[in-house]
């Protein structure tokens, strides 16, 4: 073991019930949110602690025994959310402690395969954003202009890592890759060449979210200052029905602030 455990900064460590239906089962997820991100999208909904870095420091010895507590309260799951800037921590922690149930590494997406791989050895799951399909689009709403070309390599990646889906008995996910986009206002052509990529991909199901709020620094962009619409959403919908893909989709109602965890650093 090693003898000074690597820091990691925690905003959240508690069951969530809030992610897809095979992620949080009846238990519910033990969702670790950690602070920071290197997407630092303009309009995250998670802007306090993606930005702000709000949370509590903790080290990986710590992060085990979240590990611990959070199945001891009932967590289906241990879902990293945003640990790509901690993964040597995260990987020092599975040192003190395995968890028995699947552990979800919760991406933005923009990774490089030489992490995934030094982390293939202690993940069953990766749930992947895939946030912006073009150059454009990326350079105007987030930090990586190659933002595209680097998540679908890192999709691909993790895909050969985990192998198809596979669900237990009870419809969790035990082992594969689930790929999320969120839909932003005014890119209906944006979400539906995400789901040509994820329908390139297979036995790989898609989950497309329909939750986006004008958060974080959206005002400074006027036309993804709004929810989407109707008509947005049921343009790409239909896309997405028309390919056959598994998946989920999330109703217009899911945007709403109240689904939005409290960062007030419980459980660390």
């Amino acid at each position: 073991m090693p003898k000074d455990s690597k820091k990691v900064r925690i905003a959240r460590a508690a069951l969530h019930f809030d992610e897809e239906p095979c992620i949080s089962g009846g238990g519910g997820s033990g969702a670790i949110f950690f602070a920071g991100c290197h997407v630092r999208c303009v309009f995250c909904q998670n802007h306090s602690i993606s930005r702000l870095l709000q949370g509590k420091d903790a080290d990986s010895r710590r992060l085990a025994q979240i590990y611990q507590e959070l199945i001891e309260q009932g967590a289906e799951n241990i879902n990293l959310v945003t640990a790509d800037h901690y993964a040597d921590a995260v990987v020092e922690s599975f040192g003190y402690y395995r968890p028995p149930v699947p552990v979800i590494w919760n991406t933005g997406g923009y990774v490089r395969p030489a992490l995934l791989q030094k982390l293939a050895p202690f993940i069953d799951v990766y749930l992947a954003d895939l946030k912006f399909t073009d150059r454009e689009t990326a350079k105007r709403y987030c930090a990586h202009e190659d933002y595209f070309a680097v998540a679908a390599t890192a999709i691909r990646e993790m895909r050969r890592l985990s192998g198809k889906a596979v669900f237990d008995s009870r419809g969790l996910i035990r082992r594969g890759t689930i790929v999320r986009h969120l839909i932003l206002p005014n890119a209906v052509e944006n979400a539906k060449r995400a789901i040509d990529f994820v329908a390139s991909l297979p036995e790989t199901p898609i989950s497309l979210m329909a939750q986006y709020l004008p958060w974080g620094e959206a005002a400074a962009y006027p036309e993804i200052n709004r929810t989407l619409r109707p008509e947005e959403y049921g343009q790409v919908q239909s896309y997405l029905f028309a390919t056959g893909l598994d998946g989920w989709v999330q109703d217009l109602s899911s945007a709403d602030a109240s689904y939005i965890p409290e960062f007030n650093g419980c459980g660390v």
